[in-house]
């Protein structure tokens, strides 16, 4: 199977749909807001419901630039990220209530977030179709693999006056929203 990439995904138009239903927009660059700090010209290659930036960087990992001033990479690759979007569409929630980068806080987080899901019919079957039309295996540890990208994450992104950007971790955790602290207990 060849490997995923953002051509290969933008050419299947229901695929791409299925994923707006889970937040994630594959639209053509806007205006830059952000640089990286070594990279010229960032490949932005979508966003996401919030108004935040996914951009692929030449290394192939996928960054991610919030528009509240975090950002960081969240994935290895373009397959990883679409693996993590699929099994986790709550991904940034999960590193909103991470505590600050507990891995532990984190699971803690996906696992309440899951129970509360909105629409979950829609969410299970927009995972499920994505799956099977684009041949892609369940991720083995998304959260994990979340964790892990954000932590070894080394981009230094800028706003357009030169401050840098936070990281992705923030300090809540669960306990902090009581409708989630309900649900994970």
């Amino acid at each position: 199977m060849m490997s995923l990439t953002p051509e290969v995904l933008t050419a299947q138009g229901e695929v791409v749909a299925w994923l707006g239903s889970l937040d994630v927009s594959f639209a053509p660059d806007e205006e830059p807001w952000f640089t990286i700090d070594g990279i010229d010209s960032p490949r932005q290659i979508g966003i996401d419901a919030s108004g935040g930036a996914l951009v692929l960087l030449p290394s192939q990992q996928v960054l991610y630039v919030s528009s509240e001033g975090r950002a960081g990479v969240i994935a290895e690759n373009f397959e990883a990220f679409i693996q993590l979007v699929i099994a986790r569409p709550y991904w940034l929630d999960i590193l909103k209530f991470s505590a600050g980068g507990d891995l532990r806080e984190m699971r803690r987080a996906a696992d309440a977030l899951e129970a509360t899901l909105d629409d979950e019919d829609d969410i299970n079957e927009a995972r499920e179709e994505i799956r099977s039309r684009l041949d892609l295996p369940e991720a083995d540890d998304p959260v994990g693999a979340l964790y892990d990208a954000v932590a070894a994450s080394d981009a230094i992104v800028r706003a357009t006056d030169g401050s840098p950007f936070t990281t992705l971790f923030n300090r809540f955790s669960i306990d902090n929203n009581p409708m989630l602290r309900n649900a994970a207990a």
